[in-house]
């Protein structure tokens, strides 16, 4: 790997990674509504063979095996052994299941191996996008669908901009980020999402910007504590070192900042997604 592409890897196979193990149940919950927009979307068959991008620890993988049956396969692939770990433990039981820990933007894939390829947040973190999709491209069959999923515009998701929010509040900022730089909001740009996909060749491509909610699973204190873990403020306690004093008191701002979201069926974080699916030509 090169430039960026090697960052990503560094980031996801230390902390990060030993994280999202830690709180897989829960970000799995949290997620679900995106990933039930990324697989109905792709339509998958029995039968088919399927790639995964960014799979972290198998929940899509998972679900995309159950839908294609014991006659179909699902490839997960990602860059961190942590997660993929995980994965590999949650689908010893599964025959249709295999992993590969690579990277997507120079994995050496089988040419047209794949009929369908799926992404619940796992293609916004690519150094040269377009040198990446060409790459996965290679991969598809003739005709073959992807259908992946990214964050939208910053300022519509709460679940980032309030944790960054406390954070700052009591340890300051951290250093700035470039949004277009590989990460969570680099596809935010549905017009960038095009470009780039027309770019890498793709065919029939369609962007669709939907909001929706985010529905993690416990109480607002459950919440406000994953969100300390994961994300900009479990970043910004990195990098400031911070002490278990300022992780609590992260903890309760945020705490007091989902609480117009509680509903009776529990919260629900309102979330602006990016759908985008396309073919192989």
């Amino acid at each position: 790997m090169s430039g960026s592409n090697a960052d990503q890897a560094e980031f996801w196979r230390s902390d990060a990674g030993d994280k999202w193990v830690a709180w897989q149940a829960a970000l799995d919950r949290l997620m679900q509504p995106v990933l039930d927009g990324v697989l109905a979307r792709a339509n998958l068959m029995k039968g088919q063979v399927v790639l995964d991008i960014g799979c972290g620890t198998g929940a899509s993988t998972l679900q995309a095996a159950e839908m294609v049956g014991a006659t179909g396969r699902v490839h997960g692939l990602d860059i961190s052994p942590t997660m993929l770990a995980r994965a590999r433990d949650r689908a010893q039981d599964m025959d249709n299941v295999a992993f590969i820990e690579a990277d997507a933007a120079e994995f050496d894939f089988e040419p047209a191996l794949y009929d369908q390829m799926i992404s619940r947040f796992g293609t916004m973190f690519f150094a040269d996008a377009v040198g990446a999709f060409f790459n996965m491209r290679k991969a598809m069959r003739p005709g073959a669908g992807m259908s992946c999923a990214s964050w939208g515009a910053i300022a519509n998701n709460p679940w980032f901009t309030y944790s960054a929010v406390a954070a700052k509040a009591v340890l300051g900022a951290p250093p700035a980020v470039d949004p277009d730089a590989p990460g969570p909001f680099s596809m935010r740009d549905p017009e960038r999402v095009r470009a780039v996909l027309e770019q890498a060749g793709f065919e029939d491509i369609r962007v669709a910007v939907c909001p929706l909610d985010l529905t993690p699973q416990g109480t607002r204190r459950d919440v406000a504590e994953l969100a300390v873990n994961v994300g900009p403020a479990g970043r910004t306690i990195l990098h400031f070192n911070g002490t278990d004093a300022d992780r609590d008191a992260i903890s309760a701002r945020l705490f007091d900042s989902y609480a117009p979201f509680e509903t009776p069926d529990g919260l629900r974080v309102p979330a602006e997604i990016v759908f985008f699916q396309a073919k192989a030509p």
